[in-house]
């Protein structure tokens, strides 16, 4: 079973400022930006890992904007199976667009774990790297 922390996911306010602060401070560099579930996301990469930037206000500022953190796997469905199994609350099922499948997962704590698998047979070759 391979699992790997991927990002973590921040709701932005403006998305083009979050942007320049990580990438200025950071080094952080641009490594996807496109519209997923109908806003713009925008995944910048920090060495090994990643943010993930929602275009959208938090609904609450501060630890309020952090939404998730991903944790990438190579089978979602057999995942999604196991924690239902063990009794893992699971508000929906394993949503699947193609490119890539996902299920958002409650971790202890009120933390939200999105669990995905990509396709990288459908995604652009220059973005395979990205999801290793």
């Amino acid at each position: 079973m391979a699992h790997s922390v991927h990002h973590v996911h921040l709701f932005a306010s403006n998305a083009q400022e979050t942007i320049d602060f990580y990438r200025n401070f950071f080094g952080g560099r641009v490594v996807l930006d496109m519209e997923i579930a109908g806003a713009r996301n925008v995944f910048i990469q920090i060495g090994s890992g990643r943010i993930h930037l929602y275009d959208q206000p938090p609904k609450v500022p501060g630890a309020g904007s952090i939404h998730h953190f991903g944790i990438q796997t190579d089978d979602v469905s057999r995942d999604y199976e196991m924690l239902q199994s063990a009794g893992v609350s699971l508000r929906k099922p394993v949503t699947d667009l193609g490119y890539m499948k996902y299920v958002m997962v409650p971790a202890p704590d009120g933390v939200l774990i999105e669990l995905f698998e990509v396709n990288k047979s459908v995604i652009p070759q220059k973005y395979h790297e990205y999801f290793s």
